[in-house]
């Protein structure tokens, strides 16, 4: 399968703050509608044993960046009957996957955000660590 070039488009893993960068969720912008904020979980920068990954490592895990907290829902997520009979797929505090080129990525004081539509919601994941062992999950 051949792969087509973004021109210019970020890579998700240049779109991941480091865990230590906190963000008031009672200061989150207003989501409007059958938007979801998420935060995508960012990638350890070394080992448990303090072995730096090189830059290949990351750039071969990065696939798995499509992985993220749930910080905020909109007021009318998950509202459709039709769409979502069993109710909403996640609420907020979820660690969820979404497709690898979904949503609209910016920068809210300082913190690297990704805003999704409910539907682009793939799975909810209990546990991001059981994914890979890479992940830095401090929080």
């Amino acid at each position: 399968m051949q792969m087509t070039s973004l021109q210019g488009g970020t890579d998700n893993a240049e779109w991941i703050s480091p865990e230590e960068v906190t963000l008031d969720p009672k200061k989150l912008p207003n989501v409007p509608g059958f938007h979801i904020i998420i935060r995508p979980v960012s990638l350890r920068e070394k080992t448990k044993g303090g072995i730096f990954l090189p830059d290949k490592v990351k750039d071969d895990i990065a696939y798995l960046t499509t992985v993220g907290q749930v910080l905020k829902v909109g007021d009318l997520a998950y509202k459709d009957k039709e769409k979502f009979p069993l109710g909403a797929w996640c609420k907020v505090g979820d660690y969820v996957c979404y497709g690898k080129h979904t949503g609209q990525k910016f920068v809210y004081k300082g913190v690297k955000l990704l805003l999704v539509f409910d539907d682009q919601v793939i799975m909810t994941v209990e546990d991001p660590k059981t994914l890979d062992t890479t992940y830095n999950l401090s929080n």
